[in-house]
């Protein structure tokens, strides 16, 4: 086809033949007009060559056309690929839950992700291979690292991909991809090419846990970023309110007593919205359940961008890790987060060591939690007494509180096993005794960040001498969560002051104490010492007659049960919380069924609300069993841990709220930002139709060069339409 250049010597011939010598003629005298003629001649000749180049030109152009010339693919490529006609290419497909949403009538945007991405894989050639990854994983728990070098088999890969929560930023999986690029071809012989298919979440183009880019190892690197959804324009709904956080407010939870929760709404959208209603519900929600009962509503108006606090009140029926979950009303285009489960721990019993000094009556203790508590066939409280002596060798892990009742001495070893207790989610209740040993309550209490008792107020209180009274209440924090609804908040009443004859005198140290009850001699009567996970209360009396007529007052027995209700929560009322698709710990106290050589028969398992079980890494720590979920629960709701057939606890699993935000980047902004997360300098966007075409004419001109026919032939219009101008309107002959 090149051979049609020859007919660039056409204009030439017609040029050169048009050159005839004008004949001479002689006329009279009009020397003057030579100059003219000179100067006329000067200016048709600049024409002429000027006509005579553009018709060459425009004739070479269209031969040039026809010939198709291609460009190498050295110089086609985007960003430069190597001459090899085979590619390593890496398919990074967003998976995350915003990819559920729908854009016009196009459906899901995963499932146009996905309708691409396969196309992409269709025009494989022999010797190319693909690697596929997923920002939240294929379902097999990896990021995606499956190599194919068959279309085929490609393609039913990229339509097997689901979404999935618990997915990594978009950079991050891009970045992982490229250096598995660079690494499957040191040697660079073959074209590196990187395509992400994405609804440019803006929250996933930052990732926190960014590592320093190679710029070196991605100069050869080829990015393609297809857009789906409109690529940024706003074709998928944007608008979205998410229930991000659900919190149980009391601390100390009862069957028929009112409970105070908080859930947070945040408006993503950019509209703001009026009267946005939110329902809690309590109950099961699996298979063979009970069906969830609406307890509760709020509203909340919302501005664009804001967070706001709803309060609910619930009363549960029964006793039991109750399932529940926050939800909206109010619809939007971003369904999965409308939802946010919790754990409402109403505790069956309440399992009580009463651990009683020598020659310390400890009966009121006794009789009191033996009788009381309201709970289910009895009372709540399941209590074991032990003497002093017997404190060192008892499991502290099997119990939920511990009641010392004046015991004389507490050895090192003893402390420091009642302070890991703690630390560890226990409750202690402390009572000083006739005898004690200063020295070791105080070493207790430094254990727990505590202060230190003084010495002592008042008569001996251990023989029947002369009872003087030294102090009353004088104070009581009624705000406090141990005494939440036991008091009425409207008005003023009066709580009852009982007579203390002997007190101890207790020292706070500046830290994590506070003072409940104030005597009237400005000491701590009952003091709370919050310690790890757990936390202790201590009490300025002894629990009988001989320190004070507290026992025989209607306050001691409802006193003593808020306290060991609100020691025993230690904050189990809201259960445990995970995020979907990120590695998380549970911890569960107590000991499990164990063998004869002290290990456990049955390790724990995991029950989701679909039924599905996982058998997650386990590990024993003191009075404790911690559970690494490693990011393999996935599906939220509630999930049941159990050992055997014994529920043990549950555990919420719900969204991370950075997922609710699904609000999309500018195309151009994304292309720049993964250009410096990738170290390289040019991420072609392709995006709507151009897009879907551009997937393929890349490929091409990387790989066998870029066609320039189409060049030539603009070409050769242009300068056949400045030749048809310089002819007709530039007119030197005329001046």
């Amino acid at each position: 086809m090149l051979m049609g250049l020859a007919a660039a010597a056409v204009p030439i011939a017609v040029h050169f033949f048009n050159l005839r010598r004008p004949r001479r003629v002689d006329f009279s005298s009009l020397a003057f007009v030579r100059q003219v003629e000179e100067r006329t001649m000067q200016r048709l000749n600049i024409k002429r060559w000027l006509l005579l180049a553009l018709r060459v030109l425009a004739v070479a152009c269209l031969a040039l056309a026809f010939a198709r010339p291609v460009l190498s693919p050295e110089i086609a490529g985007t960003v430069g690929a190597p001459a090899s006609g085979n590619a390593a290419m890496s398919v990074v497909v967003d998976n995350s839950l915003s990819m559920t949403r729908r854009s016009g009538g196009e459906g899901p945007l995963l499932g146009q992700a996905k309708a691409r991405a396969a196309a992409l894989a269709g025009q494989m050639q022999p010797g190319d291979d693909l690697r596929l990854s997923a920002t939240a994983g294929r379902g097999d728990g990896s990021t995606g690292r499956a190599s194919y070098r068959n279309a085929g088999a490609a393609r039913e890969a990229v339509k097997a991909v689901e979404a999935h929560p618990g997915a990594e930023p978009l950079v991050r999986t891009a970045r992982r991809a490229a250096r598995r690029l660079a690494s499957a071809d040191r040697a660079g012989a073959r074209a590196r090419e990187l395509y992400l298919f994405t609804d440019l979440q803006k929250s996933t183009l930052a990732d926190t846990l960014a590592e320093s880019t190679d710029a070196e190892a991605n100069d050869n690197l080829r990015v393609g970023l297809v857009p789906v959804g409109g690529g940024g324009a706003g074709e998928a709904s944007s608008g979205n309110v998410a229930v991000t956080d659900v919190t149980v407010e009391s601390r100390i939870v009862e069957v028929g007593q009112p409970a105070r929760l908080t859930a947070t709404l945040r408006n993503f959208g950019d509209e703001t919205l009026e009267g946005y209603r939110a329902s809690v519900y309590l109950g099961e929600e699996r298979s063979g359940g009970e069906s969830a009962e609406r307890l509760a509503q709020a509203t909340a108006d919302l501005a664009p961008g804001e967070r706001r606090t709803v309060s609910f009140t619930v009363t549960p029926r029964r006793r039991g890790w109750l399932a529940g979950r926050v939800e909206t009303e109010g619809g939007d285009g971003f369904p999965a987060d409308d939802a946010r489960h919790f754990i409402l721990h109403v505790p069956r019993e309440r399992r009580v060591l009463i651990v009683r000094g020598q020659d310390q009556p400890a009966e009121y203790v006794e009789l009191a939690l033996a009788s009381g508590g309201a709970g289910e066939g009895g009372s709540v409280f399941q209590t074991q007494t032990l003497g002093a002596g017997q404190l060192a060798g008892a499991n502290l892990s099997t119990y939920d509180a511990v009641v010392l009742v004046g015991p004389q001495s507490l050895a090192s070893g003893t402390r420091q096993a009642l302070a890991r207790y703690v630390d560890s989610g226990g409750g202690l209740l402390l009572f000083p005794g006739s005898g004690m040993a200063r020295a070791d309550y105080n070493a207790l209490l430094d254990r727990l960040g505590g202060g230190e008792i003084t010495g002592m107020s008042g008569g001996s209180g251990d023989g029947e001498g002369t009872r003087r009274p030294i102090a009353s209440f004088e104070r009581v924090d009624t705000d406090h969560p141990l005494f939440e609804g036991v008091f009425d908040q409207a008005r003023s009443q009066r709580v009852e002051r009982p007579t203390l004859y002997r007190v101890a005198d207790y020292a706070a140290r500046s830290g994590a104490e506070q003072a409940l009850i104030q005597l009237s001699n400005g000491r701590p009567f009952l003091q709370e010492i919050r310690h790890g996970q757990g936390g202790a209360l201590f009490m300025a009396a002894a629990p009988n007659e001989r320190w004070s007529d507290l026992p025989t007052r209607g306050l001691f027995v409802p006193l003593l049960y808020r306290s060991l209700f609100y020691l025993s929560a230690s904050g189990s009322t809201a259960g445990d919380a995970l995020i979907a698709g990120r590695a998380g710990e549970l911890r569960v106290r107590g000991g499990g069924r164990t063998g004869s050589d002290g290990s456990e028969r049955e390790p724990l398992r995991l029950v989701g609300p679909e039924g599905q079980e996982v058998i997650p890494p386990q590990r024993r720590l003191f009075g404790a069993t911690l559970i690494e979920t490693s990011g393999q629960l996935r599906t939220p709701g509630v999930y049941d841990v159990r050992r055997g057939d014994r529920l043990v606890r549950r555990v919420a699993l719900n969204l991370d709220p950075a997922e609710s935000d699904v609000r999309p980047a500018a195309a151009d902004e994304a292309a720049d930002r993964l250009a410096e997360a990738l170290g390289t300098d040019d991420v072609r966007v392709l995006a709507g139709e151009d897009g879907r075409r551009g997937l393929a004419r890349t490929l091409r001109a990387g790989r066998a060069g870029m066609e320039l026919w189409n060049v030539f032939l603009a070409l050769a219009l242009a300068l056949l339409v400045a030749e048809m101008v310089v002819a007709k309107y530039w007119t030197p002959e005329e001046a």
